[in-house]
């Protein structure tokens, strides 16, 4: 009897040692499963961020009525104007380097008014010289890519309003651009 309660006794020390033991929690599966957590969480608003800025971005619309009239009016009342397009002729030029390549383009120059308009048409033999020096300059490799492409535009457009007196180049718009 004696031997039976110390193994009674003996096994419950036993059980309550083996329990305690289960009990204990596995930090490295608590941490991995945290940190998985942590990073679905991370990477979940990471992507939402993205779509939210690119996406998912849509520009601010004016609905009501009184704002869409109070902006025309202030349109009206500072003497905002339509810009002014002018399409110049096709240019063809020899690019610089080898292989020997070939461009065309045709280009349409945004004036800001009228007045710009008719000094671009009055001085459009300057004009052409200049955005013909600008492309002969050019390579393919400074053209290939839509850097290039964009850069060349800041270039002869800057260009332009430095020659110009009155007139002001909004932008320029490439219409035809081929390379051979």
């Amino acid at each position: 009897m004696a031997d039976a309660k110390a193994n009674s006794g003996g096994g419950a020390n036993g059980a309550a040692a083996t329990g305690a033991s289960e009990k204990k929690f596995d930090v490295k599966k608590i941490a991995a499963a945290g940190f998985i957590v942590m990073n679905l969480v991370v990477t979940g608003g990471g992507a939402y961020l993205a779509y939210a800025a690119t996406l998912g971005w849509q520009r601010p619309a004016v609905r009501e009525p009184a704002a869409i009239k109070e902006l025309e009016t202030l349109r009206d009342s500072e003497g905002v104007r339509e810009s002014i397009l002018y399409t110049m002729p096709t240019f063809t030029v020899n690019l610089e380097g080898q292989p020997k390549r070939m461009l065309r383009v045709e280009m349409t120059l945004e004036m800001l008014d009228e007045a710009g308009f008719e000094e671009v048409v009055r001085l459009s033999p300057k004009a052409r010289d200049q955005i013909m020096r600008i492309l002969n300059a050019k390579t393919y490799n400074d053209l290939e890519t839509i850097q290039g492409k964009l850069f060349l535009k800041d270039e002869i457009a800057v260009a332009l309003n430095t020659q110009l007196n009155e007139a002001v180049v909004k932008d320029v718009y490439f219409s035809d651009f081929l390379v051979q």
